[in-house]
């Protein structure tokens, strides 16, 4: 199964991620999706775009039609979800037209710390 793991990181901690892997020639190598804040994150992963990924995980190539009629929503807020998600970069287009979602799994992985 492949896995994409959606993560809150900070400029800075990715940078120090790969000075590590220049430095040992170890990287890891599980897709990842960093967001720089949780709000972000939040922002663009909403209830109903999350919705629209995990139907879309090991879908294959989908039409905009077949996603929203899977969410059980109306075409125009599917596509303007998926339009969101493609400029984010998170789903693909293919040459044929449609959206691809290429993972089986999604991984959500951040920390909340407390305010100071």
């Amino acid at each position: 199964m492949k896995t994409i793991v959606f993560k809150v990181q900070t400029l800075a901690s990715v940078l120090d991620d790969v000075e590590i892997a220049w430095n040992t020639g170890e990287a890891d190598t599980t897709p990842q999706f960093s967001f720089v804040t949780w709000e972000v994150m939040h922002k663009i992963l909403s209830p109903k775009r999350l919705n629209i990924i995990k139907v879309m995980a090991s879908a294959g190539p989908l039409s905009i039609r077949e996603i929203a009629r899977r969410v059980e929503r109306d075409f125009k807020g599917v596509h303007l979800d998926v339009t969101l998600l493609l400029n984010a970069g998170i789903i693909h287009k293919t040459d044929e037209g449609k959206v691809i979602f290429p993972y089986d799994k999604i991984h959500v992985d951040f920390k909340i710390s407390a305010a100071a």
